[in-house]
């Protein structure tokens, strides 16, 4: 009885998830720069770091990551959809050669894959009218802000929040949003990533007070790749020291290459 191809990579790559099964053979360079093809995982629907064009095509940060890295190789990068839950399984049993997934450096994951250098990262901060003079968490005296509940921005502005501070909590961050465009508050505790999207349809009203933390992401290979991982870092090195990190980031969030993302090795 033959299985569906579908339903056996689904098996696989749930088992593997589950340690059920070792992983395939580490990544080949030769063999990548012999077939002239960088298969990459990437979220497809994480924006703007990763998402489809009109087309259907993928798009987006991780997108022109890939490309460039591919460029850098002397190859052509095949962009290959994956999820947040089977992306590290894709990547382990062999059916892509890199993460360029938004995948952020934890220990728990660095037990399972290996990171290249950070090439993006994700900060949480809080942002505001473009009037308003707040720099520093004493400023927040006073003042109203939305966040989504129980959510890292929540936390993040609840442990810096002086005595005074009006923290109205909503069900998600599109509910904290709508409450920051309609006027109901003056600040919000958001991501960069979401704030990115509020910018495209607010332009300059709202603009960063200061940051409350933040997650640098890294490219991720199954381990024992340690050729193609040195040309990862090596990649990385360039993408940053030539401004193409700047330009990407610049093109899909509206500003530079965070620090802690060019100082983070």
């Amino acid at each position: 009885m033959k299985l569906n191809r579908r339903i056996f990579t689904a098996l696989a790559a749930g088992a593997l998830a589950m340690g059920l099964v070792p992983p395939a053979s580490a990544a080949d360079l030769d063999a990548i720069k012999n077939a002239g093809t960088l298969r990459v995982g990437m979220l497809v629907d994480f924006p703007p770091f990763g998402i489809q064009d009109a087309s259907g095509k993928a798009d987006g940060y991780d997108a022109d990551v890939a490309n460039a890295l591919g460029e850098f190789l002397g190859v052509q990068a095949q962009i290959v959809p994956v999820t947040g839950p089977n992306r590290i399984p894709y990547l382990l049993s062999g059916q892509v050669d890199v993460l360029v997934a938004s995948l952020g450096i934890t220990e728990e994951r660095a037990e399972k894959v290996d990171f290249s250098k950070p090439y993006a990262g994700i900060s949480i901060a809080v942002y505001g009218d473009g009037g308003l003079e707040v720099t520093d968490a004493e400023g927040l005296a006073g003042q109203s802000l939305a966040v989504a509940r129980a959510s890292t921005q929540d936390t993040g502005v609840t442990a810096v929040a002086p005595q005074g501070t009006d923290i109205r909590r909503f069900d998600d961050d599109a509910s904290a949003v709508q409450a920051l465009m309609s006027g109901q508050v003056r600040l919000i505790g958001l991501s960069n990533v979401v704030f990115s999207q509020v910018s495209t349809v607010a332009g300059d009203r709202f603009d960063k007070k200061f940051d409350l933390s933040s997650q640098v992401q890294g490219i991720a290979v199954a381990p024992g790749s340690d050729a193609l991982l040195e040309q990862v870092n090596a990649f990385v090195d360039q993408a940053k020291s030539d401004g193409t990190l700047d330009q990407i980031h610049q093109k899909w969030l509206g500003e530079p290459l965070p620090d802690f993302v060019k100082n983070a090795q």
